[in-house]
């Protein structure tokens, strides 16, 4: 199929575009009203994310609303886990959940790799997305790393201090290992799938990368992720671009840049330019507004958005996103003044 609009695509490969092209995390979500009726709709996330029709729905709504140069569907990074049996659910106020969190070696031994078709739901929503779009943008499929699986399987949920799975890697590094490997092998196939489906870039989102020091996540993070983009090349999806997002991880990115991936997504606790000479301009780079600067006046997005647009300067490589996520309270016409401060200052700075 072809696009009607693939700046998004074109800056991942480093072509140069009109302009930058912009998307945001978590667009699709909480802080659109149109999101919440369909949602209340759901009755609850996962039936939400696992009805392909909401979930295509939801992925396009605010397309509906902004000028955007991507969509990325609507899922969640747990789904992996979930397909080998852990029960992911989602407690109000908590976030999500696992019925059967691992907490043995047993355990990991018994889990199953996923195939893709495990995973039909996410397969259907973008197959019915990627021809809903008909070509408008492109899509984005994702999946959450191996290391970031492993602490929300091994946590039950999120974590401030990430014990539990910090003491698996100190403690007993080779069962560490040995779930890691499980998860690498199954988002390579979650990956495929994917793309076989309609994607046509994937994302790996590396949540939490940066609460390792540098040489723990070379070990339990970096070199899994590299597995990952050697595995969709060697398999024949090296065309479709893959982006890995290690947040926090920014002692990293020249190694990250290093793995053969289109583009590295920045977070918003480094200059981009500092990230620029980190990578030596091998990989596009995605972001890197910090999210916060939505709740702020108009004027301040707009000269927030030039100052990121005018220190990654003229080269192409640059898709423009927030440092991480949007928030549930954050006003959709806060997301329309940096839509429109990315188009009107980036254009002038192609054609200038």
């Amino acid at each position: 199929m072809e696009l009607q609009n693939d700046l998004y695509l074109r800056a991942l490969r480093r072509e140069k575009t009109e302009r930058t092209p912009v998307w945001l995390m978590r667009q699709a979500g909480r802080y659109l009203p149109e999101y919440r009726k369909v949602r209340a709709q759901a009755g609850d996330f996962m039936t939400l994310a696992s009805t392909p029709e909401m979930a295509c729905e939801v992925t396009i709504q605010p397309l509906e609303r902004f000028p955007l140069d991507a969509a990325i569907i609507f899922s969640d990074i747990l789904t992996i886990p979930d397909a080998m049996g852990l029960g992911l659910y989602f407690e109000t106020g908590e976030g999500p959940k696992f019925k059967n969190p691992i907490s043995n070696a047993k355990q990991i031994a018994d889990l199953p790799v996923p195939e893709a078709d495990d995973l039909q739901y996410v397969m259907d929503a973008i197959a019915l997305t990627t021809k809903t779009l008909n070509g408008r943008v492109p899509l984005i499929g994702f999946s959450g790393s191996p290391w970031t699986l492993l602490t929300y399987m091994i946590e039950n949920g999120g974590s401030k201090t990430y014990a539990k799975s910090k003491a698996l890697l100190y403690k007993t590094p080779e069962l560490a290992h040995q779930l890691l490997d499980k998860l690498t092998q199954s988002i390579i196939k979650y990956l495929i799938g994917q793309i076989q489906s309609g994607a046509s870039a994937v994302q790996v989102f590396d949540s939490w990368g940066g609460v390792l020091s540098p040489t723990d996540f070379q070990q339990f993070s970096l070199q899994y992720m590299q597995q990952i983009v050697t595995g969709l090349k060697a398999a024949g999806f090296g065309d479709t671009p893959i982006i890995l997002f290690s947040k926090g991880a920014n002692q990293s990115l020249t190694a990250l840049s290093q793995t053969g991936c289109h583009a590295l997504g920045v977070d918003w606790t480094i200059d981009i330019g500092k990230a620029q000479e980190l990578t030596g301009n091998r990989v596009a780079l995605q972001g890197n507004l910090d999210p916060a600067t939505l709740y702020a006046p108009d004027a301040f997005i707009d000269t927030a958005v030039k100052k990121v647009i005018d220190e990654f300067g003229d080269q192409p490589g640059h898709v423009f996103n927030l440092g991480h996520g949007m928030q549930p309270d954050m006003q959709p016409e806060k997301v329309a003044v940096l839509v429109d401060a990315v188009r009107k200052h980036s254009t002038r700075k192609h054609e200038a």
